[in-house]
């Protein structure tokens, strides 16, 4: 029996290919990572971490803003990436490329740009804060300007998660639905949310993930008063800058954690999402 030949591929073969793969991602992910580790398993014990990055009341305070302000824009995006997806992809309109072209702009833009323009917007003397500031509303160097940051980061993830998932959504259910009584909220919530609730959880996650580890946006617009308006990623700063490598790593193992947790349910949903498509 004649031994079927294997269709060579364009990359070279599965040795030479996975070798260069652990390569590079030892030396851009795994050994700084793992150093990171390593140092803070040989500088201290787990009381002393417990105690400098977990119940110290700042790092307290700066994991509360973190996380805190990361929650409220990650679930912001997911009320308006699915409206801003569900206007690009059911409608025509003038000027929709550029409007969908400006999704990615977060991208390509450097955070610290943002987060002046945003201050420069919100201050008390910018276009949009003097206007507020009557009303007793601050935005900049206060809670609220953090949130906004976040979610102006944070924004294309959820878009581009939940637009090729609406894009394959069948309108002829919809139509279906509404020949059948159904009013528009039935529709919504028991024919499209279903559809696209997989890629909507994993945009909230991935932009949740996103905001948590944000630091040039925030900078400028937070104030960075600690136990007010302090993060995470800034505190870490602030701890290298006084020579406390101990409590820096620390907050960065900590930190560390969350992203591997938040990397591992961000796999889930799209292990979910996909077999739910199929």
């Amino acid at each position: 029996m004649a031994l079927a030949l294997k269709r060579p591929g364009v990359l070279p073969g599965f040795g030479l290919s996975m070798g260069l793969t652990l390569l590079y991602m030892a030396f851009l992910v795994l050994i700084p990572l793992g150093g990171l580790v390593l140092f803070t398993g040989t500088r201290m014990t787990l009381a002393q971490l417990w105690q400098t990055a977990v119940v110290d009341p700042r790092v307290v305070a700066a994991y509360r803003v973190s996380f805190g302000a990361s929650l409220l824009a990650a679930s912001l995006n997911a009320i308006g990436g699915l409206l801003v997806a569900w206007v690009l992809v059911r409608y025509d309109f003038p000027g929709k490329r550029v409007i969908d072209a400006s999704v990615d702009l977060p991208f390509a833009l450097p955070t610290a740009v943002s987060g002046i323009a945003l201050t420069t917007l919100y201050a008390h003397t910018g276009w949009i804060g003097r206007w507020l500031e009557p009303l007793g509303i601050q935005v900049a160097y206060a809670w609220p300007g953090i949130v906004i940051a976040l979610t102006l980061i944070g924004l294309p993830f959820v878009v581009r998660t939940v637009q090729p998932a609406l894009a394959s959504l069948d309108q002829e259910i919809e139509e279906a639905a509404a020949s059948l009584g159904a009013t528009r909220w039935q529709t919504f919530r028991q024919v499209i949310l279903p559809a696209v609730l997989p890629s909507l959880l994993t945009g909230f996650a991935m932009a949740f993930a996103r905001a948590l580890g944000e630091f040039g946006s925030i900078y400028f617009i937070a104030g960075n008063m600690p136990y007010k308006t302090e993060i995470a990623p800034l505190l870490i700063l602030i701890r290298l800058e006084q020579f406390d490598y101990v409590g820096a790593t620390g907050i960065g193992v900590v930190m560390l954690v969350a992203a591997f947790v938040l990397l591992l349910l961000i796999n889930l949903l799209q292990a979910w999402s996909r077999r739910y498509q199929d």
